[in-house]
């Protein structure tokens, strides 16, 4: 089974990550779709309907449950499960798919490593992330990626929309000799305000990241 990583998090909750090597008949044999699941996946074209079957089955194997529970979007358009207490977040980026479960506010990015970000840094980093990063590739790559991760999980655990990337989140500092850190994040947009722990960790040519609501970012 391509589940290559199934571990809890703190305080309570967990995350995995699949490994997209199966075809799509395969999943449609484990997921039995509903009518409504798959209307919505005749919607989508290419490698989007594996993703979109990936991440389901992902969160399903996590659950542990016999009974799949059914993704629904709230009137924002953010996912969650029918029936569970648990918040959950998706991610999906080449050949693999992440997700996050917890009782708390989360959000999950995995990125495969993509040298072009550094063109896209004013778009998503303010005055302050910027002058944080290091000088020189490839650390300088990695902190663009990590930090794109973190504000993508921001964004996700938000979850309404309508968020400024530099405006409306902070992220970091970061140690760019660190493959696999936390740092702090928070988004703050009119009377919303909350902060987040960050974790992060590279996983070859990908870099995953995680946001968990309410921790304080020195504790593990």
């Amino acid at each position: 089974m391509p589940l290559s990583i199934h571990h809890s998090i703190k305080p309570v909750g967990e995350i995995g990550i699949w490994d997209i090597e199966e075809q799509e008949d395969w999943f449609l044999s484990q997921l039995h779709l509903k009518v409504d699941e798959a209307e919505q996946l005749q919607r989508l074209k290419g490698r989007r309907r594996l993703e979109w079957l990936a991440a389901r089955q992902l969160i399903h194997q996590m659950s542990g449950r016999i009974d799949r529970a059914l993704f629904r979007k709230d009137e924002h358009g953010k996912p969650y499960l029918e029936g569970s207490p648990y918040q959950i977040s998706i991610s999906h980026s080449h050949e693999k798919a992440a997700a996050i479960a917890a009782p708390d506010i989360v959000g999950i990015d995995i990125q495969h490593w993509v040298p072009k970000i550094e063109r896209l840094a004013k778009r998503f980093l303010n005055k302050a992330e910027l002058d944080q990063l290091h000088a020189a590739a490839p650390e300088r790559l990695f902190q663009l990626h990590v930090l794109w991760g973190a504000k993508e999980s921001l964004y996700k655990a938000y979850g309404r929309r309508q968020l400024d990337f530099c405006q409306h989140m902070k992220v970091g500092p970061i140690n760019a000799s660190l493959k696999r850190g936390t740092i702090y994040g928070q988004v703050h947009k009119a009377e919303y305000r909350q902060d987040f722990c960050i974790h992060y960790q590279q996983l070859n040519q990908y870099i995953l990241v995680y946001a968990v609501a309410g921790q304080n970012p020195g504790n593990r």
